[in-house]
């Protein structure tokens, strides 16, 4: 059983090393992060979390600004356990700062959360996120426009099922879903439906790098031609009989096979936070 103090050295300063992050470089990682809590924050925020408060590590972008706290207990507790002492430092961060709102981690080394503020409820993740992905979560999250009066290409997926179906699914975006699933039958254009779909989040700034998953090598082949055809000027992954994952496309097609095998590769560290 470890306490909080060797869990962190132990597991979560090397799953941060894993996504990128050196916990030795101030510029990068702070660790016991002061956040001094003037009077009115305290007020504003009625727990019993206030004055002066230290987070376990607060990850920073290039321009040394907090990024996101991480909130670290023993592996013995539930990760929940910090899920309330990691909001108030954000919010906290954020007023005293008058900046940003911090993205929100906590874990007990096992388990990592992750809580996008204001926007989604927390969710378990499997690794933490590079500096590349926390800027990429930033921006978007800046920078998305309201889907309700984003136009559907309907030169890609024009029937009125499909444009339906493609509301549907953008209303339950704005909404903050996670999850959605149409049925369709063969022959009513379920890959045009998807790439409309990838078309219109990524032209309202929801979206920056797509991942379309297949159960078979033709089914690939298949849908890397219709984006080509419908989408040309998106970078796609893979090209000409391309092995190793890029990181710099925009769209990526593969077999489940295939990308189990490149999460699985031990000598390859791939971001759970990848794709959006």
């Amino acid at each position: 059983m470890k306490n909080e103090k060797r869990t962190r050295k132990e597991i979560i300063d090397t799953r941060l090393k894993q996504a990128g992050w050196n916990v030795s470089d101030r510029t990068q990682v702070i660790e016991e992060f002061d956040i001094i809590v003037d009077n009115d924050l305290v007020q504003e925020a009625a727990t019993p979390y206030s004055g002066h408060q230290f987070s376990d590590y607060v990850l920073l972008g290039k321009d040394g600004k907090p990024l996101a706290v991480v909130e670290a207990k023993k592996t013995a507790a539930s990760a929940a356990v910090g899920r309330e002492q990691a909001k108030q430092y954000c919010f906290n961060i954020q007023k005293k700062h008058n900046g940003e709102l911090p993205f929100c981690f906590y874990t007990n080394g096992n388990d990592i959360f992750f809580w996008d503020l204001d926007n989604y409820p927390p969710k378990k993740v499997y690794g933490f996120p590079t500096r590349e992905d926390l800027e990429r979560y930033s921006y978007i999250r800046k920078a998305r426009k309201n889907l309700a009066g984003e136009l559907i290409n309907t030169k890609i997926a024009g029937r009125d099922y499909q444009i339906a179906s493609l509301r549907a699914v953008m209303e339950a975006i704005e909404n903050r879903k996670l999850k959605f699933l149409l049925v369709m039958a063969t022959g009513t254009g379920k890959t045009r439906t998807c790439i409309a779909l990838v078309d219109t989040l990524m032209r309202a700034g929801w979206a920056e790098r797509v991942l379309f998953l297949v159960d078979r090598i033709a089914l690939r082949d298949q849908a890397l031609d219709a984006f080509k055809e419908y989408l040309p000027n998106e970078p796609r992954w893979p090209n000409q009989q391309e092995k190793e994952l890029a990181t710099d496309r925009r769209i990526y097609v593969s077999t489940y096979p295939t990308m189990l095998n490149i999460i699985r590769d031990e000598n390859k560290t791939l971001s759970p936070h990848l794709f959006d």
